[in-house]
């Protein structure tokens, strides 16, 4: 997701707010300036070790059931949850529908747990599937690791763990394997998880997927201000805190390059599209921008885990093209016959699905078939939907018929 510029806008906006008029470079380069001041005289502020744990330690104990049921996230928003210990720290896990059905796991984004696609999951369980989500770490109830990056080894290694909490088999001789379903950051790190192991997949559908986003939507200021490293960490991270609490901004970049406000923006539906938005089924008021909120003001490690995947989640093109490129030589190899020697079989039906709204500001619809399709070799097939960012949640019974019909 394009959602670098997200301090480079708090600054300017909330200082401008504050009397403050400067332009844009010169909030950066005062920013810059106390964070180096501020870094002389406090030592640089960062996670140096631990678990930063998520609202299932620090405020569930103390509340009722009613006022459980009244969070923005409920503690059971989802059917099926269990909390799994890792050394990464608690991982919250939401698994349902028929055992011997049809396998999907699915993989939500850089900011909405894994309610943005609770509809797609009860329509698919609704047709007899078993279906699985999980928040990523520093997301809704999962803890965050504090001193590790985000990135696709500890993404996999997620994956992994979720998988073998299973009371049933996912992954063994008999499982029939599994369809995973990655949205946004999820469709990043699901591709680059196929490319590692294509044989425990049955099939890999991406929603508006990540990964193949180019760097020339990231101005020089964003990319210095997420960079690291120059400004104290507990500097940026409030700023970023105060970006992400505001929630979705309505007007663009006047350069017309996106940020994380038009990311939160298309995740969020428009007033028409919102009451097709049914994110849970025990609770339908539950909605992406009052989520969000509420990881920032109760999940410790929710910004930390945003700026993390920032700098090394599988965003941007340039990082993640050899994942992509790799796993388009091994549907290769398997069409051609020639992988025979490389192990089991994976993603029989041999080609990577790929859906996306037309009107995504996100994830762009051009520049996605274009390198998706280079990367993988031409083994993508694509579906549009006359939808922006938001269309898992508010076409979640369209999604769902796609995705069985590739089951």
């Amino acid at each position: 997701m394009a959602l670098y510029h997200q301090t480079v806008d708090f600054l300017s906006e909330s200082w401008a707010n504050q009397r403050t008029q400067l332009p844009l470079l010169a909030v950066t380069g005062a920013s810059f300036t106390l964070g180096l001041l501020l870094r002389s005289l406090l030592g640089r502020e960062e996670h140096r070790g631990g678990i930063l744990p998520s609202p299932r330690a620090t405020l569930l104990g103390s509340l009722s059931e009613e006022e459980n049921r009244k969070l923005p996230l409920p503690n059971d928003n989802l059917p099926g949850a269990r909390d799994v210990a890792s050394p990464y720290g608690s991982l919250r896990v939401y698994e349902w529908g028929r055992e011997d059905g049809p396998k999907v796991l699915m993989v939500h984004g850089i900011t909405t747990p894994s309610i943005a696609l609770g509809g797609v999951a009860h329509a698919l369980a609704d047709r007899g599937c078993r279906v699985m989500l999980f928040d990523l770490f520093g997301r809704g109830y999962s803890d965050s690791p504090a001193d590790l990056p985000q990135d696709n080894r500890l993404f996999t290694t997620q994956i992994m763990l979720a998988l073998t909490s299973s009371p049933i088999s996912w992954t063994g001789a008999e499982s029939g394997k599994f369809c995973l379903v990655g949205y946004s950051l999820g469709g990043g790190i699901s591709a680059a998880f196929a490319s590692y192991f294509p044989h425990l997949l049955s099939s890999l559908v991406l929603l508006a997927p990540a990964g193949m986003m180019h760097d020339s939507h990231v101005s020089s200021q964003a990319q210095l201000l997420y960079s690291g490293g120059i400004i104290p960490e507990n500097i940026l991270e409030y700023f970023v805190k105060k970006r992400l609490r505001a929630g979705p901004l309505v007007s663009k970049p006047k350069d017309g390059k996106l940020d994380v406000s038009d990311a939160l923006n298309q995740e969020a539906p428009s007033e028409n599209a919102a009451e097709a938005q049914v994110l849970s089924r025990e609770y339908p008021h539950l909605n992406v921008p009052a989520s969000i909120v509420w990881q920032v003001d109760h999940h410790h490690g929710f910004v930390h885990a945003f700026m993390s995947t920032m700098r090394h989640g599988p965003i941007f093109r340039k990082h993640q093209w050899n994942n992509w490129a790799r796993l388009g030589e091994y549907l290769s190899a398997q069409n051609s016959g020639s992988s025979e020697n490389r192990g089991p079989k994976g993603l029989p039906s041999d080609k990577v699905h790929i859906l996306c709204g037309n009107t995504d500001a996100v994830i762009v619809k051009d520049e996605l078939v274009t390198d998706a399709t280079a990367a993988l070799g031409g083994n993508a097939v694509f579906k549009f939907y006359e939808a922006g960012h938001e269309f898992p949640s508010t076409r979640y019974d369209e999604v769902a018929s796609y995705i069985l019909k590739v089951l």
